[in-house]
């Protein structure tokens, strides 16, 4: 596939998952859209997804080779199991954790918040403990 039909693929794909378009994001991904891409800010479909909380369309995109942590965006946004738990989106955590994702994993380059010091400060108690039962740690405070 050439560069410019990928990248246009790619633009679509963050598209059908923003709008929740399930059907939409299986025919792309059929036609060769690639799971594991971004838009041109940076958006991974697979974040959009999850700070969406979209478990269904979470779980096709993770099937389809998505990396549960790629980080997304340029500096503004973070990986997916950051964004899901920062809005309390409990099924799109779980998926993510039984895809593998890292519930330790800061964003920012390891440098930000992890899953759960978002969940904690959006006070999403049932997401904070899912995390922490899949083996997330409380940031260690001096």
């Amino acid at each position: 596939m050439n560069r410019r039909r990928r990248k246009k693929l790619s633009e679509r794909l963050v598209t059908a998952v923003l709008v929740g378009d399930v059907a939409g994001v299986r025919t792309l991904l059929r036609s060769g859209a690639p799971a594991e891409t971004a838009d041109a800010a940076g958006t991974t479909p697979l974040y959009q997804a999850s700070v969406n909380g979209a478990a269904d369309l979470v779980r096709v995109l993770l099937a389809a080779g998505a990396s549960p942590d790629t980080e997304s965006g340029i500096g503004s946004e973070g990986t997916p199991l950051c964004g899901a738990a920062c809005w309390g989106h409990t099924e799109a955590v779980r998926a993510l954790l039984e895809a593998g994702a890292d519930p330790n994993l800061r964003e920012d380059h390891g440098t930000g918040w992890s899953p759960l010091d978002w969940a904690a400060h959006g006070s999403h108690t049932e997401t904070a403990d899912l995390l922490v039962a899949a083996g997330a740690r409380p940031r260690s405070r001096p």
